[in-house]
């Protein structure tokens, strides 16, 4: 079944059930990877010249990742599929395809998935990547599952480097964001399954969330530089707005068009935005029976990589059967739903 839609804002929306899938596709294995060097709010807050305390009480955040200088994001995210590999009991030979989310590639060309695929050695892959910034790994997903829907196995990738990209300074930015990678491979799983993904992207609300200059727009000069162009910004109040007003709507029509009641949903893996954020978003969502899992407490906001982190950070509480929501948001502004049976 596919049922495309227009939500009440005229953006676009699909929706695509499990009897989709020519053979059915699930997650097979994840993993991660969060840099050793932990960063206190102490450090950040000093740069941002807010209290260390008031970090806590805006975001709920107490400690987040920053990658070592020699790290880029495909060094990140080859450690979070190695793991995903062995978790799934495959080797990056059995790799035929690798979608890879991110926002603050390696250098923006050639795609980092690229990089990652001769890294690892899945040479017989077709790899490329996708920017939707913290929905990406969601986009990344739905794409990769099609991709192997008729057999193979597919490696999804969600890492982000922020650190290279936020303004220390800005308070808005500099205390919520980390760096991190998580993977997970899809494959033909006889137990679990994907049942179904809903993506739609806002652009009217595309200037919330951005960095205005390194592309063909703004090309980088020493202007830029000295404006600050090349920092991710962020409307953190806008954002927040939007959040509230179309995620929990989206949630619980998306869930209406899938063979699953809501009360069934066991697991709730929301994009580790913000802890008071999440907290406020579990209760209008209002999942009766569901979990809410969250890594943002120690991890801070790590882009496309959040729900896979935290995904791979929740599986043991996952009993095989169970079904579980994935739900991103971010720049775009994009919404990306899976519903998945584990």
């Amino acid at each position: 079944m596919v049922a495309d839609e227009s939500c009440h804002c005229g953006c676009a929306l699909a929706t695509w059930a499990e009897g989709d899938n020519r053979n059915p596709v699930g997650i097979i294995g994840c993993g991660s990877y969060l840099p050793p060097r932990v960063v206190s709010n102490e450090e950040v807050a000093a740069a941002a010249g807010v209290p260390p305390g008031w970090i806590e009480e805006r975001t709920g955040i107490l400690s987040r990742r920053f990658a070592d200088e020699d790290q880029a994001a495909s060094d990140l995210a080859a450690h979070a599929c190695a793991e995903a590999l062995e978790d799934a009991g495959i080797t990056a030979a059995d790799v035929s395809v690798i979608v890879l989310a991110t926002s603050t590639p390696d250098s923006p060309q050639p795609p980092t998935a690229c990089v990652l695929q001769h890294r690892i050695g899945a040479h017989g892959a077709a790899a490329f990547d996708v920017n939707a910034v913290c929905s990406g790994f969601v986009f990344a997903l739905d794409v990769a599952r099609r991709m192997v829907a008729d057999g193979g196995f597919a490696l999804v990738v969600g890492v982000d480097v922020y650190s290279r990209i936020i303004d220390p300074a800005d308070r808005r930015t500099a205390v919520l964001f980390g760096d991190g990678a998580g993977a997970v491979v899809l494959g033909p799983s006889a137990t679990g399954a994907i049942h179904g993904v809903r993506l739609a992207s806002f652009g009217s609300h595309r200037e919330l969330i951005g960095v205005p200059a390194g592309g063909s727009r703004i090309p980088p000069s020493k202007e830029s530089l000295l404006a600050g162009e090349h920092y991710f910004q962020m409307n953190g109040r806008a954002v927040r707005e939007f959040v509230k007003q179309e995620v929990p709507g989206a949630v619980h029509d998306f869930i209406g068009h899938l063979p699953v009641r809501a009360d069934a949903v066991r697991h709730f893996i929301p994009h580790q935005a913000n802890r008071i954020m999440l907290g406020e978003l579990a209760t209008e969502i209002g999942l009766p029976n569901a979990r809410m899992h969250e890594t943002v407490r120690e991890f801070g906001n790590t882009g496309a990589a959040s729900i896979p982190v935290t995904l791979a950070a929740a599986r043991g509480e996952i009993a095989r059967g169970d079904d579980v929501l994935l739900t991103a948001f971010g720049g775009g502004m994009a919404l990306g739903l899976a519903l998945v049976r584990w």
